[in-house]
């Protein structure tokens, strides 16, 4: 049996007629990124905060750490760091005091020097005082006091929101980091690419459900992208091409799904015929669920609206 430092099964938490989780269940190993993927309303934060103690599903059953998290919420705390997607600061406070708050059990030479390490990674002024700092900014002082931590699992909901791309390189760095330390880290994100950089193993939640859960080498069938061409390329040769799904022609503009293992294949075959426009964009996260999910979800949502 593997090692696991989260399981949930057939978690149920409604708010008034809304139901946020319907059944959800996640097993997440020790030393692992577990990707938590899904649109925005999902479901993913509903879940984060019944890990972390400070919601009481109506139903089903979660484990952090071996621990009930309803029950033992101050245990499973000293051994957890927790980062939001949208971080609320004190607003007299500075960012370095804020870090001092949420890092007091973590006072040690060490610790300081990590935190000092991460202040100058994330390019913060830990000496100005929360309420001018930007979302961005606000958003790195939740991650150094997270990652300045010796936690065992690391639960965070959206954690680059608000950060430019260079940052969000030092975080990716950072995660990589505490994998190879054999920490567990659960990722939740609406970004596919996010998850695709990081994780080992992904979880797809849904309205509530999770609609499918793998490593990313078994979720490949999930990453197509969209091309739209202006071509003389013969659409019909082209639609029998490995990984070509949907292809519309009108009058030599085309427009199909590829899988992304056979992007470079359909360039291959363009390469030879006049193409003068030429987009390739992965679908977002919508599209991607409708594509694959639609159908499945609608059908128990509207059969319970009747």
């Amino acid at each position: 049996m593997p090692d696991l430092a989260i399981e949930t099964h057939d978690l149920v938490k409604s708010f008034g007629t809304t139901k946020a989780l319907a059944g959800f269940s996640l097993r997440v190993e020790k030393g692992q990124v577990a990707g938590f993927l899904g649109p925005n309303g999902s479901g993913k934060s509903t879940t984060i905060r019944v890990l972390l103690g400070m919601l009481r599903a109506d139903s089903g059953s979660a484990q952090v750490l071996g621990l009930d998290p309803w029950v033992d919420a101050v245990a499973i705390h000293r051994r957890v760091a927790y980062v939001a997607g949208d971080t609320s600061l004190w607003p007299n406070l500075t960012g370095g005091e804020v870090i001092d708050v949420l890092t007091r059990l973590y006072r040690k030479s060490a610790d300081r020097r990590r935190r000092e390490e991460l202040l100058e990674r994330f390019e913060l002024d830990p000496t100005k005082k929360a309420r001018t700092y930007s979302k961005g900014n606000r958003q790195k002082v939740a991650l150094v006091a997270a990652l300045a931590t010796d936690a065992e699992l690391f639960l965070l909901d959206e954690p680059t929101s608000g950060l430019d791309p260079l940052m969000e390189a030092v975080f990716t760095q950072e995660v990589r980091a505490l994998r190879d330390e054999g920490r567990t880290i659960l990722l939740s994100s609406h970004i596919l690419a996010e998850v695709e950089k990081l994780c080992d193993t992904v979880t797809i939640i849904r309205a509530g459900r999770d609609v499918e859960t793998g490593t990313l080498a078994e979720l490949r069938h999930l990453t197509r992208s969209t091309v739209t061409a202006t071509t003389s390329a013969d659409p019909t040769a082209l639609s029998r091409a490995p990984g070509v799904h949907d292809l519309t022609a009108d009058d030599g503009f085309l427009r199909f799904d590829v899988d992304n293992v056979h992007v470079n294949d359909v360039l291959r075959l363009l390469a030879d015929k006049r193409v003068e426009n030429l987009t390739i964009a992965p679908p977002s996260l919508e599209e991607l669920f409708m594509r694959h999910y639609g159908d499945e979800i609608a059908a128990p949502e509207e059969a319970a609206s009747r």
